[in-house]
């Protein structure tokens, strides 16, 4: 299993990058933000990169961090949800967003995904809500998502989640709210803003 590759970038459009490592070039179809995250051609950089297997093909797929490959294969678990699916959620949803969606069940984020239509949106939500919404309200991040071992949280939106369920909310009410609301901000204003939209009934 090819876990990550260090080298010089070759060549990188929006869906694919060629990496070279001791000679050999690695070509793997990449979500549109890794293009974005990786130095320019010429420069040395990592991609996490998951290889998937069908009987008549193998696929290479990179993304920058393990939490986005981590991402793409929780998505991929999802029957109906290939590799093609997962990166073109990727291509619209970070991480942090496709966790507050599923836990909060909102499935129409994922039909902005190219070929992903309301069923299969439905789906993934309905698959994957009770795990995400457990390892978010446990503070795990996705990386870790089946692991037994407690993780640090995934970012300010995770943290709020774990406060608004420790207040007694549930973990789907939680991260509703607080999907609603900027992730760039502090916890503590997350928590403030998710409050008073539940409050309010918005």
């Amino acid at each position: 299993m090819i876990d990550s590759l260090t080298g010089k970038i070759l060549k990188k459009t929006p869906d694919s990058i060629v990496i070279c490592c001791g000679g050999v070039g690695y070509r793997a179809s990449v979500p549109s933000s890794v293009a974005g995250a990786l130095p320019g051609v010429g420069s040395e950089g990592t991609i996490y990169t998951h290889l998937h297997i069908t009987e008549n093909d193998l696929s290479l797929f990179g993304f920058d961090s393990e939490e986005q490959r981590a991402c793409f294969e929780l998505l991929t678990g999802v029957s109906g949800v290939g590799p093609k699916a997962g990166i073109a959620i990727l291509n619209v949803l970070s991480p942090s967003r496709i966790a507050l969606a599923i836990s909060g069940g909102d499935y129409k984020s994922f039909t902005a995904a190219s070929g992903v239509g309301p069923k299969l949106a439905q789906r993934i939500v309905l698959e994957l809500k009770d795990k995400v919404a457990k390892g978010m309200a446990e503070g795990i991040s996705l990386s870790d998502l089946g692991s037994s071992a407690p993780a640090a949280a995934v970012g300010s939106s995770a943290q709020a989640v774990a406060a608004l369920v420790g207040l007694g909310y549930t973990s789907a009410e939680a991260a509703s709210a607080v999907a609603k609301c900027d992730p760039s901000l502090s916890v503590e204003e997350i928590i403030r803003i998710a409050l008073q939209g539940m409050a309010t009934g918005r």
